[in-house]
């Protein structure tokens, strides 16, 4: 017959020292079995090899002697030899099955030491270098290399001979298929300890060239720098997300108080409102909010109109009068005189205490301008002392009295807290942009969690790969 037109190497399906790697410590490495699992993947394992044989194809079988190898090979020709779903072109009696001890699985000394010193044991291994390390009281990978020589001569010497089959097939462990492929195709030792390992029951398939009768390996085998490349062209391609600022301004909030005209404003907060410094409270006020005052007091027209007109009435006819027990007792608001305010400013006037009402409102339940807690219309503040409910209720009953409308100072700030709520709003996109984390930025967990996720799968399978159990049995 000559040469066969394909060798393929089959790795072991999944064993019971790959699912529990402490199993070793008690169970010689040729006595380990496959798990259910594994069972399953041999069985499949032989629909693939049919899949790929013609029906007119023979076949060797080589089959290292640990009992995983074994039981992986019996898996095969159960589906290889099996009439269902068609009769099979392979009966059982013709396929041929040899036992080769040189294709045994790397010696590591007998039964091993705990988990703990085979970890420092391969920490160890990859610092010396993977193929001369050798393990105490077992081989290195040049060992298997050396008898892994021999078998393929001999192997090349059986090619020669009528009889053998048109396809072989090796059946052994990770490593000594790596040793094998070395051998055969003459790879380096740098090149060598770079291939990562096969998965379990995976085919290696090398196929004989008609033209010049040498054999192709058909696999792109795997390698840790190309995982690498592939690693970091994954960073390359992923670059940080773009911060978004609260409220979704891609250039951020000075940008954004650029395109409003407010370049030269600075966030103020109401202690500042009430610094005599030349700027009126009312124009300090306007420039923080971007409305007029007569576009602010229009607001609170809209919640009391007859309460508006007649303090308009009021503010025409002659100043406010002032409670100077009181003044003396509250802050004091810097109000320029009539002659140094704007146009703009003069009209509508608010008394001094409608004013003052209206900076503390929209600084914020806790006065300190940060707007905090100022979402809702509702008034939360329990700080009111009795005597000022008690002055409050008194004022209500006194312009009942003289038959004047009542106006509760409390709602304008209501009015005022709720209008300037939507307002800046509309401004900085609070309400209606997307969430932002306690720096006040946009979240980027869901941008950077496909990146993630694809890194550490990477560095999980370098770091199982390179472990005690990855890279061997």
């Amino acid at each position: 017959m000559g040469k066969p037109r394909l060798i393929i190497l089959i790795r072991h399906a999944q064993s019971e020292g790959n699912a529990n790697k402490t199993i070793h410590q008690t169970i010689p490495d040729h006595r380990v079995k496959l798990t259910p699992e594994g069972k399953k993947q041999a069985v499949e394992a032989g629909r693939k090899l049919r899949s790929l044989l013609k029906p007119s194809d023979t076949l060797h079988f080589f089959t290292s002697p640990y009992r995983r190898t074994r039981e992986t090979t019996e898996g095969i020709l159960e589906s290889l030899t099996c009439d269902d779903p068609t009769p099979s072109p392979f009966p059982r009696h013709k396929i041929k099955v040899y036992e080769e001890p040189r294709l045994r699985e790397q010696d590591f000394g007998n039964f091993q030491p705990s988990s703990q010193e085979m970890s420092r044991m391969w920490q160890e291994r990859a610092d010396y270098g993977h193929f001369f390390y050798r393990i105490p009281n077992g081989e290195s990978a040049a060992d298997a290399y050396d008898r892994v020589s021999g078998f393929n001569e001999s192997l090349w010497r059986s090619f020669g001979e009528e009889d053998f089959a048109s396809v072989c097939v090796l059946v052994t462990h990770g490593l000594m298929t790596r040793v094998f492929l070395m051998k055969w195709y003459h790879f380096s030792v740098e090149y060598f300890e770079d291939l990562r390992n096969m998965n379990h029951c995976e085919f290696v398939v090398m196929r004989k060239s008609i033209e010049t009768g040498k054999y192709i390996l058909r696999n792109q085998l795997r390698t840790w720098s190309a995982m690498k490349r592939e690693k970091e062209l994954v960073l390359a391609e992923s670059p940080p997300p773009m911060r978004k600022k609260w409220g979704g301004c891609p250039n951020g909030y000075e940008e954004h108080r650029k395109d409003l005209g407010r370049n030269g404003v600075k966030r103020q907060n109401t202690i500042d409102l009430f610094k005599e410094d030349g700027t009126t409270s009312v124009g300090l006020l306007e420039l923080a909010l971007g409305k007029s005052l007569r576009e602010i007091t229009g607001i609170v027209a809209h919640h009391s109109t007859d309460a508006s007109q007649e303090d308009e009435a009021r503010s025409e006819a002659a100043p406010p009068s002032l409670d100077t027990k009181k003044a003396q007792e509250s802050p004091q608001i810097g109000v320029q005189p009539a002659s140094t305010v704007s146009e703009t400013h003069r009209s509508p006037v608010l008394s001094p205490d409608q004013l003052n009402q209206l900076l503390i409102s929209t600084g914020g339940r806790d006065g300190g301008g940060s707007r905090s807690g100022a979402a809702s219309c509702s008034d939360s503040s329990t700080s009111e002392s009795a005597e000022t409910e008690k002055e409050d209720t008194d004022a209500k009953r006194e312009k009942k009295k003289n038959g004047t409308k009542s106006r509760d100072p409390h709602s304008i700030g209501l009015a005022l807290d709720c209008a300037l709520n939507r307002h800046v709003g509309e401004i900085d996109g609070m309400g209606s942009g997307v969430m932002a984390d306690a720096l006040g930025d946009q979240s980027d967990a869901d941008d950077d969690r496909n990146v993630n996720e694809t890194l550490a799968a990477f560095d999980r399978v370098e770091i199982e790969g390179k472990s005690f159990e990855g890279s061997v049995r």
